[in-house]
């Protein structure tokens, strides 16, 4: 695996084994977006956090993902506002398309270094479902008076390079990172307002005593009367039953060099990140040094070599010939967290403990926006109105250990109809 990242991130960061017993206020498990915004702003409730990193801080898909920082969730506005409720739907709503914001606010606040671009992200259509859905989109935020505009297939040719679109939506809250940069720079802000911050620190066990939760690692333990459990795509059994509640599914990343000049002024001439309105979802951007990252679905277990990540490359190719020849030198994967209702699931199943996962794609936004929020939370003593539906029991996927089977026949059945409507 060549992740791209850790050669183009210029912000280093190294914690520290724990080691030996520790207190806190709250334990934190995960040190990806959510771990690492919860600890932030927990801090900023004069409360202490220790974050538990089973690896590196952003090993797992939050130093793996394509980039995107996007406004919104996987379902519409009129959706989520069905689902939960007029005044959690909307506030959840307002959350999701807000939460880009928040992401850019602590870049510029803390001065992390992550190569940011707020150029807007487009979702594209590449037949008439999807127009129908970026039509939707449109209407709905204009509605609740965001600044969504929809684009017409020339606005697309003009915008992304190629003909393929039939239609699109841009929305200027958007836009991309270098996300591993990202993450370590939020560690560092979390470590500068007091977190600590443990790698290689993974939690085995977790107990409860008469006045706080245990969570026990290789070399250490952390008691703190409040448990954060935020691990993702990447959830074991720590907490029983929380790995069924998500499909681990595997997103692949190809990615260029820096193009040449004169190829790179032809592709995506916006500059904003864009995603596909399709099932088998395809996403990509130009990074600050002009290199072509290329994302979606691949293989539902680990890569074996060049030829997972083919598909993205001749992909590219079909909305822009003009790449042929050029190398592709870097690729990776990661696991993102998909829910059975394709939510954000923050779970509270006993007193003290949170468990928040399940991002759907959209975790740059979403899971630093949902660290704020699970850090209000705990600060109020449960008593805050935050923007997240809050359950008390856990929502598992019926027959969950044969997910990868299930997940390898769909993504192939759904590929094939998506390559079908793009012909």
């Amino acid at each position: 695996m060549r992740n791209l990242y850790r050669h183009s991130s210029r912000t280093a960061i190294a914690t520290e084994r724990l080691e030996g017993a520790v207190t806190a206020d709250v334990a934190v498990v995960g040190g990806g977006f959510t771990g690492l915004s919860t600890a932030l702003h927990l801090a900023g409730h004069g409360l202490k956090a220790v974050v538990l990193e089973a690896e590196e801080i952003g090993h797992g898909c939050s130093g793996r993902n394509g980039g995107q920082v996007n406004p919104g969730l996987k379902h519409l506005p009129d959706e989520v506002e069905a689902r939960f409720g007029g005044d959690l739907g909307r506030r959840f709503s307002e959350l999701s398309f807000s939460a880009p914001g928040l992401v850019f606010e602590l870049i510029a606040e803390h001065g992390i270094d992550c190569a940011p671009r707020r150029s807007g992200t487009i979702r594209a259509a590449i037949d008439q479902a999807g127009v129908s859905q970026v039509t939707a989109l449109a209407e709905q935020c204009s509605r609740r008076g965001g600044a969504v505009r929809l684009l017409s297939a020339d606005d697309m040719k003009a915008m992304t390079g190629t003909p393929r679109y039939r239609a699109g939506a841009l929305d200027p809250r958007g836009g991309h990172i270098n996300p591993l940069a990202f993450t370590r720079g939020l560690a560092q802000a979390a470590e500068r307002a007091g977190a600590r911050l443990h790698g290689q620190s993974r939690a085995r066990s977790v107990r409860r005593s008469s006045t706080a939760w245990q969570v026990t690692t290789d070399n250490g333990s952390v008691a703190a009367p409040t448990l954060v459990i935020c691990t993702n795509g990447y959830t074991d059994g720590l907490w029983p039953g929380l790995q069924k509640t998500i499909a681990p599914i595997y997103s692949y990343i190809a990615a260029t060099d820096p193009l040449p000049e004169s190829v790179m002024r032809t592709i995506m001439p916006s500059g904003s990140a864009l995603y596909e309105a399709s099932w088998d979802v395809i996403y990509y951007r130009l990074d600050d040094e002009g290199r072509l990252l290329m994302g979606g679905r691949g293989p539902q277990r680990e890569a074996r070599g060049d030829r997972d990540y083919r598909h993205l490359i001749d992909y590219a190719l079909k909305l822009w010939p003009q790449l042929d020849g050029i190398a592709w030198p870097w690729s990776w994967h990661g696991q993102v967290a998909i829910t059975r209702d394709h939510f954000p699931h923050l779970t509270t199943p006993e007193d003290g403990v949170h468990l928040m996962l399940g991002y759907n794609g959209r975790g740059i936004a979403m899971a630093t926006a949902s660290g704020r929020e699970v850090a209000k939370l705990i600060a109020s003593d449960g008593k805050a109105e935050i923007a997240l539906p809050v359950r008390t029991a856990l929502d598992q996927f019926p027959f969950h250990g044969f997910w990868r089977m299930g997940a390898t026949l769909t993504v192939a059945a759904h590929r094939l109809q998506d390559r079908l409507r793009r012909r």
